[in-house]
């Protein structure tokens, strides 16, 4: 059963930055394609970045050029690194692995 566990979110002014950390159990982390999503309040989840096995990403249109996936697969970790942060990216933040789903962190981008 793979676990992931969210970190990094919190309360970050219009045009800041923030880094989303999101470890996994599962021993097989690095042939796995990873993914970010988010769902704000009264939305639909939404998909946010990808990575895939050989390192390629892709991107939301709303987060392109400021939004950059990666993984550190001897950590087992994928990360977020969030700039340039607008209000309407205020949202909870998902990580996905094989199916699972993270507890998710809040994202509030407020001044």
């Amino acid at each position: 059963q793979v676990q992931l566990v969210e970190s990094g979110g919190g309360l970050v002014q219009p045009g800041g930055s923030l880094r989303l950390s999101c470890a996994a159990s599962v021993s097989t982390f690095a042939i796995l394609h990873k993914k970010w999503y988010r769902q704000a309040p009264g939305k639909q989840r939404e998909f946010v970045a990808g990575i895939t096995i050989g390192g390629g990403t892709d991107y939301a249109d709303s987060v392109k050029g400021r939004f950059t996936i990666s993984a550190d697969n001897a950590k087992k970790t994928v990360f977020l690194q969030m700039n340039s942060l607008k209000p309407e990216d205020t949202a909870v933040y998902y990580c996905t692995v094989l199916g699972a789903w993270g507890q998710g962190t809040q994202v509030t981008v407020s001044s």
